[in-house]
Parts: structure tokens; sequence; C-alpha cells
């Protein structure tokens, strides 16, 4: 019973590192120019007719970046929450060869700056959930505040991953359409899905760790008050009888 509260702690403290992992690693793709974050971004477009844009752009959480000879992002500042908005003085600050569906709307401005934010918290309670992890390993309390922590961690984490999937697959589709040449990037989402696995699995062996041994535990000590309980009244019928009946 302990070595299976032992074993499932630790897979629940697994799955969910290598969600923070990869959760990290998406946050923080696009801040520097070093390998592996500038191989990290949500979309990349030919924007080679648009004034004053690079010929290619890659979106990410900071930044939009330029793409490199060696094929790697070459971002420069850093802003926080960067919104996907390639009409406005964010972006471009141009209408000039922006798909026209891009421009007059906050969809895509609102949508994408919704997305930071929910992944800081989804971030916050994965750590949470993490550092509770290491109680699970030994108590059943310790694998049901875990797990909680890793389910509020997943429910934010699906929201910021559809979110950044919904808009900038439309971001994608647009400009594809409007003949500029577009993908989304495969590592930003595949990190991204994959930690919404990775957080779902660590739930399950949290949840599964808590209810080790409960069934057993509870039976038993219902039987040893009952038989207590019995055992005193027999007790006391003897006791009565022989004092009736010296």
């Amino acid at each position: 019973m302990a070595f299976s509260r032992v074993l499932l702690g630790f897979l629940g403290l697994f799955f969910t590192a290598g969600a923070l992992l990869l959760m990290f690693l998406t946050l923080l793709g696009g801040a520097r120019n070093s390998v592996p974050l500038n191989e990290i971004y949500f979309l990349q477009v030919d924007t080679s007719n648009i004034p004053g844009a690079p010929a290619v752009s890659r979106w990410t959480f900071w930044n939009i970046c330029a793409v490199g000879a060696n094929g790697k992002s070459d971002c420069g500042s850093s802003y926080p929450d960067f919104p996907f908005d390639p009409p406005s003085h964010r972006n471009f600050d141009t209408t000039t060869n922006i798909p026209a569906d891009f421009i007059g709307t906050n969809h895509y401005f609102l949508t994408s700056r919704f997305s930071f934010p929910f992944l800081i918290i989804a971030l916050f309670f994965g750590v949470v959930s993490l550092f509770t992890g290491f109680l699970a390993m030994c108590t059943r309390i310790g694998s049901y505040i875990s797990s909680l922590m890793a389910w509020i961690s997943l429910i934010f984490q699906i929201i910021t991953t559809c979110l950044m999937t919904a808009v900038f697959v439309q971001g994608r589709n647009k400009f594809n359409a409007n003949g500029q040449n577009a993908s989304v990037g495969a590592k930003s989402f595949g990190f991204m899905w994959t930690a919404v696995a990775c957080l779902f699995l660590a739930c399950i062996m949290y949840c599964l760790g808590g209810s080790v041994g409960s069934k057993e535990s509870g039976y038993s000590g219902r039987e040893h008050r009952r038989r207590g309980f019995f055992s005193s009244q027999r007790s006391n019928s003897v006791r009565s009888n022989k004092e009736a009946n010296p």
C-alpha cells in the first residue's frame, strides 16, 4: 500500500514536472535569441510585401521576430503579453497588404492577449502542485491537495491552449487566403497540447494515490468501533449476571 502511494506520487510529480517544462519553454519562446528559445513561435508568415515588416515574421508571447539566414528567430526588444494584431501600431502599423479580416476588429488582439495571463495562472498552480507532490508520496492529504492544484492548472492550461490554437490557426488561414504563405509553430503547439496531456495524467496519478488504502482503513476502523461497542455491552451483561447470581 505504501509503495503504491509512493509510486503514484512519483508519477504525478514526473508528469507535473514535464508539463511545467514544456509550458515554460513555450512561455519564454522568443524572449532570447538562443537555442531552443529562438526556435519556438506561434505563427510564421511571409510578410515581405508589408511595408516595414521583415521578409518573414514570427509571433511569440514577447515580440515579432525576423528570421535569420540560419532559420532561427532574430528577435529584438521584448514586451510581455505581445498581441497578435497585424494592422495595429503594436505590430506593423499599416493596412497595406494586411488581410481584410484583421482590419477593424479586436478579436485577434483580445484573444491573443488573454492567453498570456491564463498561462501564468496555470504555471502558478502547476508549481504549487509540484511542491505539494512530494507530500503526495507519503500522505493521502498530500495527494488530494496536489490533485486539486493540478486540476486547476489543467483547466487554465486548456483555456490557454485553446485560445492560442483558435487565434493563430485563424490567422494562418487568413494570411494563406491572402496569398501570404503562413504556418503555425509545431513546437509551441506540440509543447502546449503535450502539457495538457501531462497535467491530466498527473491529476489521475494524484487521485489514485489519495485513494490507495482508503476503503481498507475505513472498513477496519468501523469494524473496530463496532466490535468495541458490542464487547463493552457483553462485558457489562456478564458482570451484571455475576452480581445477580453470586
